[in-house]
């Protein structure tokens, strides 16, 4: 192996002169922003005992907030909901307004719900820079005819993920509970 090492410091230079193509650079990006988001909000969700999913705050500022249920369920419907747009598709009948299914109530069903959600979201970063796929507008998302893209729909659905992922955190706390990400 060592006679290889000066060879590849020779080739290093060469290669660092070769034209990186941004389209895929670009989607690998994508990919592994949905994927940062999604290994921080699925342990999230798995760390919250199913006997607290029905917490919601309602003290002070908390009054009439979403549970930790419909916060989790909010989120993996709205990433149906803009991940279709971003494929061209019809989001799922039952993502409904951005609250998810009806049947959907169990811990084990909403976690299922929003891996399937992050699933989507995912195939929706890999087909960046695919012109066949068309991209529709969506009525939940500010962007709106020409300044529509597939970008600013899976960018539009990390941010709004982490933003619940935020209030999720401090449903957590609130229980005692450390999210995943802050034991390391």
């Amino acid at each position: 192996m060592r006679p290889l090492l000066p060879l590849l410091l020779l080739a290093a230079p060469l290669a660092a002169q070769v034209p990186i193509d941004s389209t895929n650079q670009d989607r690998a990006n994508l990919v592994f922003m949905v994927q940062v988001v999604r290994h921080e909000i699925e342990p999230a969700v798995t760390a919250m005992p199913a006997t607290k999913f029905g917490f919601a705050p309602t003290q002070g500022e908390f009054t009439g907030v979403r549970s930790f249920a419909r916060e989790a369920k909010h989120l993996s419907a709205t990433n149906y909901i803009l991940a279709s747009a971003a494929l061209g598709i019809d989001p799922p009948a039952d993502a409904g307004d951005e609250m998810g299914p009806d049947s959907v109530v169990t811990k084990d069903q909403i976690i299922a719900y929003m891996r399937g959600s992050f699933d989507l979201l995912e195939r929706a970063a890999r087909a960046y820079g695919d012109a066949r796929i068309p991209v529709r507008t969506s009525p939940i998302s500010p962007f709106q005819g020409r300044s529509v893209t597939r970008l600013a729909l899976i960018v539009e659905s990390t941010v709004h993920a982490f933003d619940h992922y935020g209030q999720m955190v401090e449903y957590l706390r609130m229980n005692g509970i450390v999210p995943p990400a802050s034991r390391r």
